[in-house]
């Protein structure tokens, strides 16, 4: 389980792993998502792509979704004008829909590539569509470093996440990398949130987890070449 010291690092950002509005924007062209559409961010975090997905329906609404309470108050915050946007905690597990677009942004791993696609094939609308980032790494044998960065987190090849894909009876419809500013949107506010806390003074436990998350970005930097996030859109064959 996270540790309270985890959030404190983790309080108050913008967004809870690396991603642009443009990533979501690609995405929901590829599924040509329709302007009175239902969306679903599955794992929303604070919000960061939900005001991304409602520029896709400016007709539709947004359904975001997250277990962790801080999460969820805050995005309610952030959304709290629009009444097209609901955020509940609810589990990724219980999607109900139906949906035109499920996106999840670095969370899937809660479930795995083949739960979780079996789980929301039934939440799609007919032409329905899931858009997710995915731990990957771009060659078949990447080094120790890289394989430690993703130590606590399921990692195979770009080609292995296609694999499990087809296999669960889904087509690709587009794949790209993120960027290196897709991390650093996610990496810079964490660390000037590290400075923060260092500056006002810490417990060891807090303390330790800034080291936790300054060791963090500086391994991705490290192995940024060998590793990072996929974006893929898919749809059920």
């Amino acid at each position: 389980m996270t540790s309270p010291a985890f959030f404190t690092v983790h309080r108050d950002l913008p967004r809870e792993g690396p991603g642009l509005a443009e990533d979501v924007a690609w995405a929901g062209h590829l599924a040509r998502v329709p302007a009175d559409g239902r969306l679903c961010d599955a794992g929303c975090g604070p919000g960061a792509d939900i005001a991304a997905l409602r520029r896709l329906v400016p007709e539709g609404r947004v359904d975001g979704v997250d277990l962790v309470p801080h999460f969820v108050a805050a995005a309610r915050d952030r959304y709290a004008t629009d009444p097209a946007i609901t955020v509940t905690d609810t589990s990724m597990e219980h999607l109900k829909g139906p949906y035109d677009l499920i996106w999840c942004a670095g969370a899937l791993y809660f479930l795995g590539i083949s739960k979780a696609l079996g789980l929301w094939r039934a939440a799609l609308t007919p032409a329905g569509a899931v858009a997710f980032t995915h731990p990957a790494y771009w060659e078949d044998s990447p080094s120790g470093a890289a394989r430690a960065f993703w130590a606590e987190d399921p990692c195979q090849s770009d080609a292995a996440n296609r694999a499990e894909i087809s296999a669960a009876g889904w087509g690709v419809i587009g794949a790209r990398r993120l960027t290196d500013d897709a991390w650093n949107a996610y990496y810079g506010p964490m660390l000037a949130r590290c400075d923060g806390l260092e500056a006002a003074g810490m417990t060891a436990d807090v303390a330790a987890a800034v080291a936790e998350a300054r060791a963090e970005a500086a391994a991705w930097r490290a192995v940024s070449s060998e590793t990072g996030y996929m974006a893929y859109v898919v749809r059920p064959l």
